[in-house]
């Protein structure tokens, strides 16, 4: 089987990767932007067949000379919150999407993609990923919206009759060290703690929330993983699906499980909120997971204190690259 993954050296990319190394998939296209810096030691571990620079890739597209696949599994983007430039996002997150999906239906390739849950905006609608609902949520960002674009986009063309749209909730985990202020808390305050002795959070600008009470669902990168797979191998399950753990569990939570991963004793300062995140914040975030489970996805989700955990003990304290 030959599969193409997107945004290969990017956080879930590069375990998504990984797992199909550990699967027995060697047969991997390799699409992705390696630059100047030491990212390219990500490929270090990893068995594939080629690499290829995503603007080549998406070259070869335009040109009706991409090689033939049997999956694409689309990881790539820009995945910041703040971006500002909306021509970029909706050209790389959108437009590329589009392009992509195109091509594999057309080829009769599998196509898997990574969508968000920045896409339900302030969370008063719900975070139900019913097609109904879809068209009536309204993203707090630009990231969110170019996601919700293509999204809409599926759900007009009736596509999600043979495609599989992924809204993954908040991600942390191995292998996101380069996302620079868009890493995890766990990924920041490892290094907080280490060399403050304490994690910044946050405060509350919402009456409903006290300081570090703010929720969310957090993911262990491993479950978005496994979630990816199923829908790459089981290709009788298309649709919007979401990745969350169906908790919402509050930021002092994950800094007391960060600190307890540390055996340190906590220790939190609340501090100011940047004027440009205050009418963009998502105080809760939930997933419902009855439509993924519907689907056969079978395992459940790792807690933050066993997640965190592992990802103190296997690559925190003792990173391999």
């Amino acid at each position: 089987m030959r599969i193409v993954v997107t945004g290969a050296m990017g956080f879930i990319g590069r375990n998504f990767v990984q797992a199909l190394n550990d699967k027995g998939y060697t047969d991997l296209i390799l699409v992705d932007k390696l630059g100047t810096d030491e990212r390219w030691k990500y490929l270090l571990d990893l068995r594939f067949e080629d690499f290829i620079n995503h603007e080549e890739f998406r070259a070869k597209l335009k040109s009706n000379k991409a090689p033939g696949v049997d999956a694409i599994v689309h990881l790539g983007a820009c995945s910041s919150t703040t971006e500002t430039d909306a021509d970029y996002l909706m050209d790389n997150n959108y437009h590329f999407s589009r392009e992509l999906c195109e091509f594999s239906l057309a080829s009769g390739a599998r196509f898997v993609y990574a969508s968000s849950a920045a896409t339900y905006g302030d969370g008063s609608l719900g975070y139900s990923d019913v097609d109904t609902m879809t068209p009536k949520y309204r993203p707090l960002n630009m990231y969110g919206y170019s996601k919700h674009v293509f999204d809409l986009w599926a759900l007009k063309n009736r596509l999600f009759d043979r495609i599989a749209g992924l809204k993954y909730f908040n991600v942390y985990g191995p292998w996101e060290d380069h996302k620079g202020d868009m890493r995890s808390l766990v990924n920041k305050a490892y290094h907080q703690i280490n060399d403050t002795g304490k994690i910044k959070l946050f405060k509350s600008y919402h009456s409903d929330y006290q300081d570090g009470e703010q929720m969310r669902d957090f993911v262990y990168v491993r479950d978005a993983v496994n979630v990816t797979m199923h829908f790459m191998e089981y290709a009788k399950f298309s649709g919007l699906y979401n990745v969350g753990s169906g908790q919402a569990r509050t930021w002092n939570d994950l800094a007391k499980a960060i600190f307890l991963a540390m055996g340190k004793v906590p220790d939190i300062e609340y501090i100011d909120m940047p004027d440009s995140l205050m009418d963009k914040y998502q105080y809760y975030t939930k997933a419902d997971h009855q439509k993924l489970y519907g689907a056969a996805y079978t395992k459940d989700f790792t807690s933050i204190e066993d997640g965190v955990k592992d990802y103190v003990d296997s690559y925190l304290s003792n990173p391999p690259v």
